[in-house]
C-alpha cells in the first residue's frame, strides 16, 4: 500500500515538473493533443480585412471587429485589447476560423476567432505579408 502511494505522489509530481517545465519553456510536442488531418481540414480558416473596430463597454481586454470576409460582414469579440489599440487593427488582413458556432461574449455575439500567437502577456494577431482576397482560404 505504501508503494501504490509513493507511486502516485511521484507520479503527480512528475506531472507537476512536466507542466512547469511546459510552462517557462513555451511549445512542448506533449501538450496539445494530437488531432488527424481530417479532422484539421474541418477547421475552416480565411482572410478577413477588419473593417470596424471598439471596445467592449465594461471590458478593458474585449474588442469588438466587424470584418469582411468575402464581401459578407462578421463580428469578431477577441480579448487583444490589453495588446492592441482598436486603430492599429483597421484595414488589417488577419486570419479567422469561420465554422465555430457562435458564442455569446459580455452580451456580444462572436461569429468568428481570430488566430493569434501569445507568450505570456504578449500577443499578436496573424496578419498577411501580403494582399490577398479577403475569404481566400488559408490551408
Amino acid at each position: 500500500m505504501a508503494s501504490e502511494e509513493r507511486k502516485d505522489s511521484n507520479e503527480s509530481q512528475s506531472k507537476v515538473t512536466a507542466n512547469k517545465e511546459e510552462s517557462s519553456a513555451g511549445y512542448s510536442s506533449s501538450s496539445p493533443p494530437q488531432i488527424s488531418f481530417e479532422e484539421f481540414k474541418r477547421v475552416d480558416i480565411r482572410v478577413a480585412k477588419v473593417i470596424e473596430v471598439s471596445r467592449v463597454p465594461n471590458s478593458a481586454r474585449l474588442l469588438k471587429l466587424i470584418l469582411d470576409i468575402s464581401g459578407e460582414r462578421r463580428q469578431c469579440i477577441a480579448g487583444i485589447g490589453a495588446s492592441y489599440e482598436p486603430e492599429k487593427l483597421k484595414n488589417k488582413l488577419i486570419a479567422v476560423v469561420t465554422n465555430l458556432k457562435p458564442r455569446q461574449i459580455m452580451g456580444q455575439t462572436s461569429e468568428v476567432m481570430l488566430l493569434a500567437a501569445a507568450e505570456g502577456p504578449e500577443v499578436s494577431v496573424l496578419t498577411l505579408d501580403r494582399e490577398l482576397p479577403t475569404g481566400a482560404k488559408v490551408t
